[in-house]
């Protein structure tokens, strides 16, 4: 593969902290990498540079000569004076843009809502990031960088990001470089993971539940990180094993390794014994909305809905923007009255909102960390296990040093990671969570799910992350904007699939409607442009734009991709036990030797090296096969 952009040597500090430390790397043709790591350790600095928009105290990034970087940063500002359309396309006229698939297809995933004359100035702060994005990504750029894509991004726009990511590029060609807490959607597009820690970064083959795996495996045989940590990676790769239908297709001899690494982990969640907790806390009766029906202002955002949670139900909520998700769960606590029909209560409920603002904070803002807990309270029970609050506090991430900072100095993740601690500490029946992944790491996710795992309440959770609701509740309902709430027997995956009937039944009533005169439009337009080929129309004001669809693979070379992986499988699976095999060898010829027979060993180590190579190769196939397939 070419070689595209690369550092050499990089380091970089700030103040008396080491970000970067003598780092070096490339990306090369073909590369789509995910960057994971604990908030601050340097994700978005390691972009910046290697990106070149920052300089780094040492080392040198390189750049092959004809490449194009396309870059967005978590805090792009776009010129509010200018039109959505002049944001994106420039002063370029419809017809020399709307003749791009590529650009339609962009339209149509990410500004379909968005008024197309619209002052950039006017919009919302997820419009102007999906604006932003649509700009990007109508780019020709060798190599793109994403800085927390996915925020402001709802579950139908993350999967339409994914898929338009896959398919941008062909597999050997472009290089792809993004930083998310989406765990989902570093599984579903990345090949490779660097994770960034104590100022070095670690490379690992495979998206995030390889890497988990991979991470694991490398801690257990090295020795040296925490039994904690440990823990959580291993119950982490239990979900993984015994989670949704959809994320086991991976290659046999990844899931036989994870298989044996967790056979003695226990489930996530005991939900027998969290649903009798929750009964005896609970009682009977814990939230009915009672055919509700909900208007404000001019919108009618409920018609009728029932919905009744039981003591320990965990229920995640998805929908479009505007749907009403954040609503619904103010209704549910009593915050706002419904039109029509009415909310019961049960008797001993208590309830619990993590907002995604936490303002809640400001009036301690002054307090340190564990002096907000322990005002609260200073032990409570998880799982039938008393935890005092300063274990609590370390468990979701907030070390001896950073739990005497002032709330003041927290960062974004910091701070909701404190509110649900103090929300946590009351020790309420019914947690309601409104996008509680913003701001949050990988790991900071996971440490969040665990505390999850083992609390016995009812628990509703509004997210557009996907894997942290697949992960930590047990059925899901959707808002489609149409007033109504629908249950979800097939997870998200139902979800999208609703959401494309409902826009491709809109598409079609929007052509019928717009008749002959838009077709007459069309014809003119496509006669002004050179080759004559159809014009797209600009979104606006709600308008939907559709893409043109690729064609997949045909039914012979589906056949021959299953037979190469039955094949690919059956030789990993022989040079897996070679592998083993040698460095059995290996062991017992050190331990014979004390290490002094350099020349077994190094035969020994020149095989492990080879079936390494071959593994990898192998691999590599195994994973081309199963894009054919998908």
């Amino acid at each position: 593969m070419a070689h595209l952009l690369g550092a050499e040597n990089l380091s970089i500090s700030f103040g008396t902290r080491t970000i970067l430390d003598g780092v070096s790397l490339g990306l090369e043709e073909g590369d789509r990498i995910g960057v994971v790591g604990r908030n601050g350790d340097g994700k978005s600095t390691l972009m910046r540079l290697l990106a070149e928009r920052q300089t780094p105290d040492e080392g040198r990034v390189t750049r092959r000569r004809d490449v194009t970087v396309g870059y967005l940063d978590q805090s792009d500002v776009l010129d509010g004076d200018l039109t959505v359309g002049e944001a994106i396309v420039g002063d370029a006229a419809d017809y020399e843009w709307a003749s791009n698939a590529r650009i339609r297809d962009v339209m149509s995933g990410l500004i379909q809502e968005v008024d197309w004359n619209a002052r950039v100035s006017s919009l919302s702060g997820g419009q102007k990031r999906r604006v932003a994005l649509a700009k990007l990504l109508t780019g020709d750029d060798d190599v793109v960088m994403l800085d927390e894509p996915t925020n402001h991004l709802d579950v139908e726009g993350v999967a339409w990001l994914a898929k338009h990511l896959k398919t941008r590029w062909r597999s050997d060609a472009g290089g792809l470089l993004v930083v998310t807490h989406d765990r989902w959607f570093l599984d579903e597009i990345c090949t490779r993971t660097w994770e960034v820690h104590d100022a070095v970064i670690d490379p690992f083959d495979g998206g995030y539940a390889a890497y988990v795996l991979a991470r694991a495996e490398r801690d257990r045989m090295a020795g040296v990180i925490e039994g904690k940590r440990q823990q959580l990676v291993k119950k982490e790769l239990a979900w993984l094993r015994r989670g949704a239908p959809a994320r086991t297709a991976k290659p046999k001899f990844r899931i036989e390794a994870a298989n044996n690494l967790i056979a003695d982990v226990p489930e996530p969640r005991d939900s027998l014994s969290l649903n009798k907790m929750a009964t005896a806390r609970l009682g009977k009766d814990v939230l009915d909305l009672e055919e509700v029906s909900l208007t404000l202002g001019d919108t009618e955002l409920f018609k009728n809905i029932t919905l009744r949670l039981a003591p320990g139900e965990r229920l995640g909520l998805v929908g479009v923007n505007g749907a009403g998700k954040t609503t619904l769960l103010r209704l549910l606590n009593g915050e706002i009255e419904p039109t029509k029909g009415r909310l019961k209560r049960g008797t001993t409920v208590q309830t619990a909102v993590l907002t995604q603002e936490v303002k809640e904070l400001d009036e301690v803002a002054d307090l340190r960390v564990i002096e907000v807990i322990e005002n609260e309270k200073r032990v409570f029970s998880v799982g039938g296990k008393e935890v005092s609050a300063g274990q609590l506090v370390e468990q979701l991430g907030f070390n001896q040093q950073r739990q005497w900072t002032p709330v003041r100095e927290l960062s974004g993740g910091e701070r909701r990671r404190l509110q649900l601690l103090r929300l946590l500490v009351g020790e309420p029946n019914v947690l309601m969570l409104d996008e509680p992944t913003n701001d949050l790491d990988t790991d900071t996710l996971a440490a969040v799910e665990d505390v999850l795992d083992g609390w016995p309440g009812t628990l509703v959770v509004v997210s557009h992350d996907r894997y942290l609701l697949e992960r930590v509740t047990d059925h899901q309902m959707a808002l489609l904007g149409d007033g109504k709430l629908r249950g979800l027997p097939g997870g998200v995956d139902q979800y999208l699939e609703l959401r494309n009937e409902a826009l491709a039944a809109n598409s079609s009533a929007s052509t019928a409607a717009r008749g002959s005169s838009q077709a007459a439009r069309a014809a003119a337009a496509g006669s002004s442009r050179p080759g004559g080929s159809s014009a797209f129309t600009a979104p606006s004001g709600g308008g939907t734009a559709t893409a043109l669809a690729g064609s997949g693979a045909s039914e012979a070379e589906k056949r021959a991709a299953k037979k190469d992986l039955t094949r690919i499988e059956r030789q990993l699976s022989k040079l897996t036990a070679q592998a083993e095999k040698i460095n059995t060898q290996m062991n017992e010829a050190t331990q014979k030797s004390g290490g002094a027979d350099f020349e077994l060993i190094g035969e020994l180590n020149a095989k492990l090296q080879a079936v390494a190579a071959e593994q990898e190769d192998l691999e590599m196939q195994w994973l081309e096969a199963s894009e054919i397939l998908e």
